[in-house]
């Protein structure tokens, strides 16, 4: 049976992030994409010039729509741009069974601010707790906390465990943002720490990588991985969009990882 992965974003038109990158990487990772559009989004690989926000009710309606008339075996948050929405997507999700796993969109890669500042309390208050996964980098996490940028392996812990405490059954921190020539994230439990070892690509192509691991994230668990598994294979899957992120000629600025790199040279 394909699992059923609904995810809850803004609009990428560029195809690199947001809706368009979660239901390419949910495909590729073996599950049926479903998508609800929290935001429109006038953007592409050099940055994001205009947002049209979804009005709430429509959000909640569209989220309802999928549940009332498809199983959801697992759920997908990014963007969700201001307070009104963050509040109707936690109303609407309140009693989901599925695991929701929560990439809390801030900022662009290009710099414009995707979640308006009256949002954070809410996502920290009605959003995290229904998380089975919260998936911060580094700059979203200290955000999150009101704390300075996690810059070592022991303070991505020490973060990781302050926002457990604040809901979330596991934290991955993505440790994209350190200065160090590897690239390691830590899934943080109740029960304890891993590390996942990694190495940079070199690239300017990872727009979206954060939606693209997420949205694997949820692929994954929808299809009964643990989280340790999940994590392992989401990882390997956007190394290797990554490491052919170069194939693609996508506009000038900061293009999208290789979504479908797995399944170079095979053929119907």
């Amino acid at each position: 049976m394909i699992a059923n992965v609904l995810s809850i974003a803004g609009s990428d038109p560029s195809g690199g992030a947001g809706i368009q990158a979660d239901i390419k990487a949910i495909s590729a990772n073996g599950a049926y994409a479903m998508a609800a559009i929290t935001a429109l989004t006038a953007q592409n690989t050099q940055g994001v010039s205009d947002i049209h926000l979804v009005p709430p009710d429509f959000v909640q309606a569209q989220i309802k729509a999928v549940f009332e008339d498809i199983r959801v075996d697992a759920v997908k948050i990014g963007m969700i741009a201001n307070a009104d929405i963050a509040a109707a997507v936690a109303e609407v999700l309140r009693d989901c069974t599925a695991p929701i796993v929560l990439d809390p969109v801030m900022i662009a890669k290009g710099g414009a601010p995707l979640l308006q500042p009256d949002a954070v309390s809410v996502l920290r208050a009605q959003l995290l707790p229904l998380a089975r996964l919260l998936t911060p980098n580094l700059p979203e996490a200290a955000h999150l906390l009101g704390a300075s940028i996690a810059a070592d392996r022991t303070a991505m812990q020490e973060q990781g465990r302050a926002l457990i405490a604040k809901g979330p059954a596991a934290v991955l921190m993505k440790g994209g943002h350190l200065e160090a020539p590897e690239s390691p994230d830590c899934l943080v439990t109740r029960d304890g720490v891993t590390w996942f070892e990694g190495q940079r690509t070199k690239t300017r192509n990872t727009h979206g990588t954060g939606c693209t691991l997420s949205a694997a994230l949820a692929a994954q668990l929808a299809q009964g991985l643990d989280l340790r598994d999940a994590v392992t294979a989401a990882k390997a899957y956007v190394a290797s969009a990554l490491a052919h992120a170069d194939d693609l000629t996508v506009g000038t600025g900061h293009g999208p990882t290789h979504h479908f790199a797995k399944f170079k040279g095979l053929h119907p």
